[in-house]
């Protein structure tokens, strides 16, 4: 069944999500190594399509290659249903492209959340629960969809909270992408420990 599919979602695709994207694999790279790329897909989309083709906003880049990632051979994206059909996961900058994801795809609700919700709700997830970690496509799979499962019972009915979402850093200074970049990786580094170990 594996990998486990993951998308980031941003507006434009050149920012935030980009900088989710490579900071998540960073992240699970530190628990599997090489084998990353075997075990997850993680790509990103922007909600229009003003970006398409373009690469990494230069403070985004920064942000990733400063921290240890890899910011090439990037392009972005406009979302399509497709690119929800076929995600496992799909981590949002803000409350409002959540609810553009579910107005592409009502059934994908229950596998989207804005990333500082899923951040929030990942510590309530009782992880003993889960199926157990191997490194092997399949299993990563199994453990990634019960964490989903886990993660959207935890919240139940409730919205996410206006402090869920990532300010847009399109434009700004270095320090506010760093900022950007900080609160992402409150949410991608335990995603990846809880998926990968």
């Amino acid at each position: 069944m594996g990998p486990f599919s993951v998308l980031m979602v941003c507006m434009g695709n050149i920012c935030r999500s980009p900088m989710a994207e490579r900071l998540l694999v960073l992240a699970a790279k530190e628990h599997v190594g090489d084998k990353v790329a075997d075990l997850l897909l993680v790509h990103g989309a922007g909600t229009g399509g003003w970006h398409v083709g373009a690469q990494m906003d230069p403070g985004a880049a920064r942000q990733v290659r400063s921290r240890g990632g890899d910011a090439d051979a990037f392009a972005a994206r406009q979302l399509t249903t497709a690119h929800i059909e076929y995600s496992d996961l799909i981590l949002t900058a803000t409350g409002e492209q959540t609810k553009f994801v579910h107005g592409m795809r009502a059934d994908a609700a229950d596998r989207t959340f804005v990333l500082g919700e899923l951040g929030r709700l990942l510590p309530s997830v009782d992880e003993s629960a889960l199926p157990p970690f191997a490194p092997d496509p399949d299993a990563v799979y199994a453990r990634g969809v019960a964490l989903v499962e886990a993660a959207a019972a935890v919240r139940g009915h409730r919205p996410p909270r206006p402090a869920d979402d990532l300010d847009d850093p399109w434009g700004r200074a270095d320090r506010y992408f760093g900022r950007i970049a900080d609160e992402i990786e409150k949410t991608v580094q335990p995603l990846a420990r809880v998926l990968l170990s």
